[in-house]
């Protein structure tokens, strides 16, 4: 009985740490690869912020997990995220790994988070096209 108590006691433990440090994020983003028909797995995102003169500061970059996915841009809670953004997507080296030309090296995609709520950045890419919308 007490290894049971210990047992489940572990657990609980162990699922409350994993919920403590995953947080939740309000910016994500994604890229389908209309050409091929899958997710872009393994492409860079670079995210900047624009700053009160006008400039570009990097806050974050990750890598597109094999659903082209990244999740964890702008931590919620931390601070006023609230400000004019950039995703660049460096798509070339993606391109160059298939064997595709590309017309594109990197596509910039600027917006703005007024609120608190969560935003959503995705674009739909070719090698010769891309588009973007605000998500969910």
């Amino acid at each position: 009985m007490k290894k049971r108590i210990i047992f489940t006691l572990c657990l609980i433990f162990a699922s409350m740490s994993a919920m403590a440090q995953n947080g939740k994020y309000q910016l994500s983003s994604h890229i389908l690869d209309i050409d091929a028909g899958k997710p872009a797995s393994g492409v860079v995102i670079t995210l900047s912020k624009q700053t009160n003169d006008k400039s570009w500061v990097v806050v974050d970059e990750r890598k597109t997990d094999e659903n082209g996915r990244v999740k964890d841009f702008l931590k919620e809670g931390s601070e006023d995220n609230t400000g004019i953004y950039k995703l660049t997507f460096h798509v070339a080296p993606y391109f160059e790994a298939r064997g595709k030309e590309s017309f594109y090296p990197f596509i910039e995609v600027v917006f703005q988070i007024t609120d608190d709520t969560h935003y959503h950045v995705p674009i739909t890419l070719s090698p010769f096209g891309y588009s973007t919308y605000r998500g969910n």
